[in-house]
């Protein structure tokens, strides 16, 4: 699967394509000043009133913004808050911000610990409900870290038509891993109607967690490789080199949430968005799911 970052040409990407979609995003990280480590503060375990965040927290993200205004509870690394962005309710009742697709996101500030190339791995969850299923572009880059030779990684969403792809790719959503450069990436997707995946709809709280691993090589996977899960369920895994060489490297672009580097932007909702800088097993994921159902 190819992709290419069109940071270098995001302006052509959808300018408000995602609507509701709930997504719970993990990554290591942490930092002072940009490109800087720093000693990762004391998590703030005492706020994480519901049973979902506690799950969460007990499995150590190095990041998770857990709320509409985007409190970070694990180092106090809060999210800065552009254009105003509303608030709605997750599936349990906590809190998470939306987004119109004109300008408005959440920034975090760049960290070693949001970077896949500070251990190797990185996992990213997040809970995502789009509003709508057609903008005006292919697709929308709805979380990620990169900007213009910054490249790193992105979550990304397909439009209902995507006239730019052949054969079509109807609301795929896809986690990608990219060349400090940019340009074509490597990419693990699901899409209704593949692989037993329902059609996407619109205003449907789903969770999305991706893996980018350069470590853990096999015979299978002989460069490493990135997947994804859609509700708890692995649904696609793909060498780190199936479409072109990846070379992960530490960048200095901020972490967002509803763009990536401003060239489109999300439509709909994005909560509980959660890194860890190792990956997380299928077991603790669909633990994170089932956690969502809860009335805590």
């Amino acid at each position: 699967m190819s992709t290419r970052v069109r940071g270098m040409r995001f302006g052509r990407l959808p300018a408000g394509p995602v609507g509701g979609v709930l997504v719970a995003v993990c990554v290591t990280a942490a930092v002072v000043s940009p490109g800087s480590a720093a000693p990762a503060a004391t998590p703030d375990r005492d706020s994480a009133t519901s049973t979902y965040d506690k799950v969460v927290m007990a499995d150590r993200p190095v990041g998770f913004w857990h709320d509409a205004a985007g409190h970070d509870l694990v180092g106090q690394r809060h999210a800065r808050r552009v254009g105003a962005p509303g608030a709605t309710r997750t599936p349990n009742g906590d809190s998470a911000p939306t987004f119109d697709g004109s300008r408005r996101y959440l920034e975090i500030a760049d960290s070693d610990r949001w970077s896949p190339a500070t251990t190797g791995r990185l996992t990213v969850e997040a809970w995502m409900r789009p509003s709508t299923l057609r903008f005006p572009d292919c697709y929308v880059h709805w979380l990620g870290k990169g900007e213009p030779d910054q490249q790193e990684w992105t979550l990304r969403m397909y439009a209902l038509s995507t006239p730019c792809e052949s054969p079509q790719r109807p609301n795929r959503v896809s986690v990608y891993a990219f060349n400090r450069s940019g340009g074509l990436g490597t990419g693990a997707y699901f899409q209704g109607g593949l692989d037993q995946v329902p059609t996407m709809q619109p205003n449907v709280w789903i969770q999305i967690v991706g893996v980018i691993d350069a470590v853990d090589k096999s015979a299978t996977y002989p460069n490493g490789y990135v997947r994804i899960y859609r509700n708890g369920r692995l649904i696609n895994t793909r060498d780190l080199y199936s479409t072109v060489p990846i070379s992960l490297r530490n960048g200095t672009a901020p972490l967002r949430i509803g763009t990536q580097n401003l060239g489109g932007f999300f439509r709909g909702a994005i909560g509980k968005v959660a890194l860890y800088d190792r990956e997380l097993s299928a077991s603790k994921v669909l633990a994170h799911y089932r956690a969502m159902s809860s009335s805590g």
